[in-house]
């Protein structure tokens, strides 16, 4: 093919939607279960039908991104599935909101016009964020794309259901749920965003005189349903009053006191008030004491409670229960305002209420047993490791979970009632009995995408996909959804699949926060738009951004300004690639004859790569972006092609053969950074090999035949001597530009071969017949002289240095001060002292530099 020849500078927006496009049209990350070759997979975490592209999923999806190009390359037989979950709570909003704006409500469509057009607005506007994954480089299977409501998908959560309910791990029954009273559905605990939100705690008296029992409560209204008081068993203050019963104001009920290891004597009173209807904790007190359990507010969170207060939302019965008791004289103390946490819903931020409700749970105990297994015994490995604790503390003491939503949209419980009150659960093969009437809920959005990376490749028949690509190879995610997500896939994998886990490793990484370590929040307008800097810097200094930052495990500090940098670094590479094809620069095998410049080079190359392929498999890839960023940047731009530039400019067989060493060390170079950054190497590496795509070029192997030490050792000699004589050259006053005559000292060093080049980056000239040095310098075994007569105003750069030396004379004073101040040093924190002490030894060090240099100018 012809190489394409490369604009002057790099525009992304130019390059990226072509390049994509062609990679899809190729069919570059098409898999086949037929495919001979090893499998890898990854089955991406799917995004919410409503959802767009956020941070979190940027740095989410160039970590998979990444993973998979690189075993592409490697030869695997690499699949990354996309999809969508259906997202039930948020979808459902989104088109109520629709209808709210035709005065419409879901309830005057009916159930099956409502999801009608639930299905009509996913199809015309759903599913935003695959485009957006799109301009970010996501090389997914675009043929396998896949959805948690289709036709496959229920199928497999149709199976699942029934084979868990025959089972006996599904049940139904009364339990403490999370409920939204503005979205009148039970909400799972990933669902409720805890917050600390300013409210009131206070103290009320139940009962009088030696019966008399203080409680503390922030939810004042819930003491309406409250069937006891609870206290530790070992408690002796309350010990006469175990057993006893005692008045609860307002409503003229006696109730029990009891005793229950559950309350923490140390905390508060030592006596907490048990409303077993609208209390997690108080409903397990209820059950071990065989309490009623007093429903006093509905689903909407109003008061039912028969009494003044019935008819009143919550948050208005709380102040008139408090005025209510206040002037019965039974409060004790208040407190305002009281910050604690408290739980809203993540869809419409309402307070969520703890409510007693008739829901479907799963009964996890034995799944969650294997859960953990699966993670002891070594069949998925959790990365890093120390993650794992985590993981255990969530699996180890898992409640069951409540699977049932009070949603339209979803997927159907797929159980049915017959008219004498029968029960039948219904397989996706069953006949419905006649007469019989379908549960009303959905499942938890949850329950079907704890299905995902097997349902999407056929389960629950027998497919070739299954059988090639399960278990998936590694799951990508955030830290902060391993109890929530990983763990439901873990018990839903092992349960359908025999024992077989869904992934051999977890690999967690952690929250993108800004660069003050802060949290990303609407409300601190810290948020950082991820295609807008796609827009700005383009997709690849978007993606090198995040990696740059991502350790196991570890939140990702990011900030403008590093975008910038990488959009930097990028056209570093692109100026650089472009620099060397000028000079020659081919693809065509590495030739025999090597100097000491190309064998150092190579070295450097082979152990790049050896460390790049480590840090991938321990998912290290800040160390991968940068040991990569310094290796092109600090040695094959800054040292290599200088080298290169002299060795092509003295011409002969030398020259030919560093275009070919040129052409290798970046065609590997490109290469490995391939996965980080596709868009810019994609079009560089067809420029420098006129081959069709890097997508599928072969992954760089670290060859220790080319680790060369001696040459390692020689060319660093040379840095170190070019890099000291440019420190003197600036402290001399000379430009970097300007050329001086000089003398080299190097027979018998190191560098006696080098001194062309050592010239040449210099800018020195040779020493002629009338030389004479106005400055010296040594390094190591080397000396150094030079003429800077005529080349610099000995009288100005005399005046620059003697203001510069009485600066750091006065700094030195001032310090010198305070250390000998006894005061200073008796209050002063050890950090402040040891910063004082550091300014002291800086001082020193100036002011020698800087009399060395005016003792080293010529007299005029």
């Amino acid at each position: 093919m012809t190489t394409p020849e490369l604009p002057t500078q790099y525009a992304p927006a130019d390059v990226e939607a072509p390049s994509y496009e062609r990679w899809v049209a190729a069919g570059h990350f098409g898999a086949s279960a037929v495919d001979g070759r090893e499998p890898y997979s990854i089955v991406l975490p799917p995004p919410n039908v409503t959802g767009s592209l956020h941070v979190g999923h940027a740095l989410d999806h160039s970590i998979q991104d990444a993973l998979t190009r690189r075993a592409r390359m490697r030869g695997n037989a690499t699949l990354w599935l996309p999809g969508m979950d259906h997202a039930g709570i948020a979808t459902q909003n989104v088109v109520e909101r629709e209808l709210a704006k035709e005065g419409l409500s879901r309830h005057d469509l009916g159930r099956e016009a409502f999801i009608d057009r639930v299905w009509q607005w996913k199809e015309e506007s759903g599913g935003r964020i695959l485009g957006q994954m799109k301009k970010l480089g996501d090389g997914v299977d675009w043929s396998r794309e896949r959805f948690t409501m289709d036709e496959g998908l229920s199928r497999a959560v149709q199976t699942i259901f029934k084979r868990l309910f025959d089972d006996g791990l599904i049940y139904r029954a009364n339990r403490i749920i999370n409920w939204c009273p503005r979205c009148l559905t039970a909400l799972s605990d990933i669902e409720v965003e805890h917050q600390e939100d300013e409210g009131e705690l206070v103290s009320i008296r139940y009962g009088d005189g030696d019966d008399a029992i203080v409680v503390a409560t922030t939810r004042a209204e819930t003491m309406l349903g409250d069937t006891a008081v609870a206290v530790h068993p070992a408690d002796e203050r309350y010990a006469h009053l175990i057993g006893r019963e005692v008045e609860l104001p307002l409503t003229g009920r006696r109730i029990p006191i009891v005793a229950d290891d559950h309350v923490d004597p140390a905390f508060g009173t030592g006596a907490v008030k048990v409303t077993p209807a609208h209390d997690p904790n108080d409903f397990e007190i209820g059950r071990r004491h065989d309490l009623p359990s007093l429903a006093i507010m509905d689903e909407r969170g109003v008061i039912t409670a028969h009494g003044p207060f019935q008819g009143l939302d919550r948050f208005e019965a709380r102040p008139a229960v408090v005025a209510a008791l206040r002037a019965e004289g039974r409060i004790v103390a208040e407190k305002r305002p009281y910050l604690h946490s408290v739980g809203h819903c993540s869809r419409c931020k309402t307070v969520v209420e703890p409510r007693l409700s008739l829901q479907w749970f799963v009964n996890v105990s034995p799944l969650a047993k294997a859960a953990g297994d699966a993670v002891r015994d070594g069949r998925t490995h959790i990365h890093p490791p120390e993650l794992a604790k985590r993981y255990f503390d969530w699996v180890d003491d898992m409640h069951d979970w409540c699977i049932s939503r009070q949603l339209w949209w979803g997927h159907r419980i797929p159980v049915w009632y017959g008219p004498e009150g029968e029960v039948v659960c219904v397989g996706p093969d069953d006949e419905i009995p006649e007469g019989y009437t379908q549960d009303p809920d959905v499942l938890d959005t949850w329950f079907s995408s704890g299905l995902w990376p097997f349902s999407t490749l056929g389960w629950p028949d027998a497919t070739d996909d299954l059988k090639k690509f399960y278990p998936t190879t590694v799951l990508v995610t955030g830290y902060d959804i391993l109890f929530f997500w990983v763990a439901r896939m873990m018990m839903f994998g092992l349960y359908a699949m025999d024992g077989q886990p869904p992934f051999k490793t977890v690999a967690l990484h952690g929250m993108v926060r800004d660069q003050f370590g802060k949290k990303m929040s609407k409300s601190f307008g810290n948020v950082i738009d991820p295609l807008d800097w796609i827009e700005r810097y383009g997709a690849d200094a978007t993606r090198f951004t995040l990696l740059r930052g991502a350790n196991p495990g570890s939140d990702v500090a990011i900030s403008e300004d590093w975008a910038a940098g990488s959009r930097n670094f990028c056209n570093k590479i692109w100026n650089a690639t472009r620099f060397a094809l000028m000079n020659g620069a081919v693809s065509d095998g590495l030739p025999e004859e090597l100097t000491a410049a190309d064998r150092w080079i190579l070295s450097r190359l082979q152990s790049v790569t050896a460390l790049v392929d480590t840090a991938f498999d321990d998912f290290e890839f800040a160390k991968i972006s940068d040991s990569l960023y310094h290796f092109a940047w600090d040695e094959v731009c800054d040292w290599y092609l200088e080298l290169a530039k002299i060795q092509i400019a003295g011409g002969g067989q030398v020259a030919e053969n560093t275009k070919r060493v040129l052409g290798h060390v970046f065609d590997a170079l490109l290469r490995l950074l391939h996965p980080l950054t596709p868009f810019v190497t994609e079009e560089l590496w067809r420029a420098v090999t006129g081959r069709e795509s890097i997508v599928v070029a072969p992954w760089p192997v670290s060859d220790p035949a080319f680790a060369d030490a001696g040459a390692e050792s020689e060319i660093e000699a040379v840095q170190n001597l070019v890099t000291e004589v440019r420190r003197f050259r600036s402290d001399q006053g000379l430009k970097p530009g300007q050329r001086v005559a000089a003398r080299l000292s190097l027979s018998g060093t190191a560098v006696a071969a080098h001194e062309d080049a050592i010239r040449s980056l210099l800018r020195l000239d040779p020493s002629g017949e009338s030389f004479t040095p106005t400055a010296r310098l040594a390094v190591g075994t080397v000396t150094v002289e030079i003429d800077t007569a005529g080349a610099i105003d000995v009288a100005a750069e005399r005046k620059r240095l003697e203001k510069d030396l009485a600066v750091a004379k006065k700094e030195q004073a001032q310090v010198t001060g305070k250390l000998g101040n006894e005061q200073f040093m008796a209050k002063a924190p050890d950090d402040v002292v040891a910063k004082v002490r550091a300014r002291a030894a800086q001082a020193v060090e100036d002011i020698a530099r800087l009399e060395a240099q005016l003792a080293s100018l010529p007299r005029v």
